[in-house]
């Protein structure tokens, strides 16, 4: 029996007999190709982020006021209390 049944009743599939079986044979060699990886000693290795000796390029976050509250909500269709008013989403 393959492993892929259990999957298919949890994720509550209704295939035909002929999307089953080629599914089995699919689902069945993606998780023996993972099994072979329980032959090789993992031990001790550290967790692999990148392959690439990379550090963060990203500019620093650092807050700056672009522009005034006032100067944003002049261009406003509709405000109510110093905040933009939208129509609602939910009712």
């Amino acid at each position: 029996m393959s492993k892929f049944v259990d999957y298919e009743n949890m994720a509550m599939l209704d295939l035909s007999e002929s999307e089953l079986a080629v599914i089995k044979v699919r689902f069945d060699a993606i998780t023996d190709s993972f099994s072979a990886l329980d032959a090789y000693d993992t031990d001790g290795a550290e967790p692999l982020i990148t392959v690439l000796d990379l550090h963060n390029v990203m500019r620093e976050d650092v807050s700056a006021k672009l522009i005034s509250k006032d100067e944003l909500l002049k261009n406003a269709p509709e405000q109510s209390d110093g905040y933009f008013s939208v129509p609602a989403a939910i009712e």
